[in-house]
């Protein structure tokens, strides 16, 4: 998991940032199936912008749901803005 630098995580919320959020977690929280969505969102476009439902957070921070999820997809986590966050993930060459 490479680190982003500030320029490219400005460019990745400007381009994500009015766009809606292509997958919620819910109370079932990171389930396999929602990490694999994850997976396959990043391996195509990259990119993901991802909403925590509040039902799914109990007690836990926004931020330590985003970069556990982060971690199992290998992701790097872009920003996180409430209860939404987004990830990028360079494509394998």
């Amino acid at each position: 998991m490479s680190e982003l630098t500030a320029r490219m995580k400005r460019r990745i919320k400007r381009r994500l940032g009015e766009e809606r959020p292509t997958i919620w977690i819910g109370k079932n929280g990171a389930s396999e199936e929602s990490l694999r969505e994850i997976e396959k969102q990043l391996e195509k476009k990259k990119m993901v912008k991802i909403k925590i439902l509040k039902s799914a957070l109990e007690g836990d921070e926004a931020k330590e749901i985003a970069s556990r999820i982060a971690e199992q997809t290998e992701a790097s986590l872009v920003g996180v803005r409430g209860h939404t966050f987004m990830l990028y993930k360079r494509r394998k060459k």
